[in-house]
């Protein structure tokens, strides 16, 4: 098979099998959009539109001003979103992009939750970028608007049926998220220090190979801001665990069983690592740094453009290669929500919207545009000729900087339930960090 289609064929049975890893049912058939979309909003934002005649949306939001709170630590991220929504916005619908920089996405959650406490019907946040137990925390607070994901005119191409998709991090979506991007943790290396035939395929061949090279490896400490070193981690327990699917739920007994032997593995390794353990990476961008200077030998990403985004950033040298272990490297998708008490639940609409449609999904795939993820809709629903060459011939221009289609699909497993995020974190701390 020639390499662009087998590529292309790639990205397409990995869409399947991000729905297949999940092992859940499908998701229920949507309600019909009710009438009027603002039911649960506050009265005086209610007849400001009719969510089932978007024209009414788009009217309802030109000449205003969206504020969008996401994730702060990625400046070519954060030019993608101005360059390209921003002034999409701006020119097709006259609304304004304000983006609001988060440290941590827990920091908008917290924000939402005080507002709730306070009993303040219109805040300040119209979307939020989230996924994982920021979104469990607030649709268990019942701060999300509810009930317009799959009404927006671009939901037609999500796979709403995926439960890969459909579940975040096991919890239900419902109509209280729509995604925007796909994402699987994978790790980097300088193909002129290392050849492909050198790099460990497992996490129990990376800790032998650390061990070999003291000093040359590291991971970032998992935590608030740093989800990539807790997927590490939880990448850890699900191969000394043997599986990731029994994750999926949360079970008490069974975390009581295996973290003493994770945190046994981790400690193990701790010597063997850069600074022999004594600090590691705060975030991505310090280990980026680490592995451009030759530190280490190893750096980190979830883009489906590999180490592409970060070549184009300078921030990796130009020999830099995604790679990932055989198994065990976890990949999701990523949303946007509304707030209940969001005063531009229009312009919010809009803008999730102008997230899935296919020549914004086609660019934030290219490593010269900076976001590098994949795509959050399905290419084999859209039926548009030029926008599914469009999205096709994204993926074939990723290059040699992005792991191989194959490997992605062979190594992929779902992530954990909600609740283990804080327990792998505050028990790293205490049991690893801070002592063995």
């Amino acid at each position: 098979m020639h390499h662009s289609m087998r590529v292309l064929a790639g990205l397409l049975a990995l869409l399947v099998l991000l729905a297949a890893c999940a092992g859940q049912p499908a998701a229920p058939a949507p309600e019909a959009p009710t009438e009027v979309a603002m039911a649960d909003a506050p009265a005086a934002d209610a007849a400001a539109f009719d969510i089932a005649n978007w024209d009414s949306v788009l009217e309802a939001a030109r000449g205003t001003t969206v504020n969008w709170y996401v994730w702060g630590g990625s400046e070519s991220i954060n030019n993608y979103i101005d360059t390209f929504y921003g002034q999409a916005l701006a020119e097709r619908y006259g609304i304004t992009l304000n983006r609001v920089p988060l440290s941590d996405t827990v920091v908008a959650v917290d924000q939402l939750l005080s507002e709730k406490e306070a009993g303040i019907d219109t805040g300040s946040i119209d979307l939020i970028w989230i996924n994982g137990e920021n979104f469990a925390s607030l649709k268990q607070a019942e701060m999300l608007y509810d009930g317009w994901a799959r009404s927006t005119p671009n939901a037609a191409l999500v796979d709403w049926e995926n439960p890969a998709l459909y579940l975040d991090f096991g919890v239900p979506i419902e109509e209280l998220e729509s995604p925007w991007s796909s994402a699987q943790f994978q790790l980097i290396y300088d193909e002129a220090r290392i050849s492909a035939d050198e790099l460990p395929r497992s996490y129990a061949e990376f800790a032998a190979w650390a061990c070999a090279n003291p000093g040359r490896a590291t991971y970032i400490a998992p935590g608030p801001g740093a989800f990539q070193g807790t997927r590490f981690v939880k990448g850890a327990l699900f191969e000394m665990s043997g599986g990731a699917e029994q994750w999926g739920a949360f079970d008490q007994e069974l975390w009581d069983q295996w973290a003493p032997e994770l945190w046994a593995f981790l400690n193990e390794l701790e010597a063997c690592l850069w600074r022999a353990g004594e600090t590691y990476p705060a975030d991505e961008n310090e280990l980026h740094s680490l592995f451009a200077n030759q530190e280490v030998d190893f750096s980190i990403t979830q883009a489906i453009a590999g180490a592409g985004a970060l070549i184009s950033d300078g921030l990796v040298p130009e020999t830099a290669r995604a790679f990932v272990f055989d198994d065990y490297m976890i990949g999701d998708y990523n949303y946007v929500a509304i707030p209940r008490n969001g005063p531009n639940k229009a312009a919010a609409l809009v803008l999730a919207n102008l997230l899935l449609e296919p020549e914004f999904q086609a660019a934030q795939v290219l490593p010269e545009n900076g976001f590098g993820l994949g795509y959050g809709i399905d290419v084999r629903k859209v039926e548009d000729p030029a926008d599914r060459a469009l999205l096709e011939a994204a993926i074939e221009q990723l290059g040699p900087a992005a792991t191989d289609p194959v490997d992605l699909i062979n190594a992929l497993v779902a992530d954990s339930a909600p609740e283990y995020q804080s327990l792998v974190e505050e028990g790293w701390r205490q049991n690893v960090l801070i002592g063995d």
